[in-house]
């Protein structure tokens, strides 16, 4: 099997905007984007490297009414990690996107360095070089 079987998927209410947002700011690539009427995504599928996120337009749909936005939840109820090589590059382009950090850049006891932001609509992103999957 090619990338991971585990698949994060997303809504938000501009999909396209959204989209756009992620590729610039945390280099993810459009592998696939199924537009729909009047601007909805949808079906979107966005890789990085092997890994890959999937996300639409919010819908008033049967999948969709199983989900709420960080703002209708009262907050985010999960977030994604990103392993890069270079978190001091990817914070910058992210506050130069208009994240709202929440978690300043910072080396971690654990190992690794990285920060924490929200996306322009309140979806929890976590950046850092700490891979889990390297061998001590």
């Amino acid at each position: 099997m090619k990338g991971s079987p585990l698949i994060p998927c997303l809504r938000y209410r501009n999909a396209p905007k959204a989209i756009d947002w992620l590729c610039s700011t945390f280099g993810f690539q459009r592998q696939l984007v199924v537009p729909g009427d009047e601007g909805v995504i949808q079906h979107a599928q966005l890789a990085l490297g092997n890994s890959m996120i999937m996300l639409g337009s919010v819908q008033d749909t049967e999948y969709g009414r199983l989900m709420k936005q960080p703002d209708e939840a009262g907050g985010c109820t999960q977030s994604i990690y990103i392993v890069v090589a270079d978190p001091d590059a990817v914070y910058a382009k992210a506050k130069a996107a208009g994240a709202r950090i929440t978690i300043e850049i910072k080396d971690e006891d654990y190992g690794g360095r990285g920060f924490s932001c929200h996306d322009p609509e309140g979806q929890l992103w976590n950046v850092g070089s700490y891979n889990p999957w390297n061998e001590s």
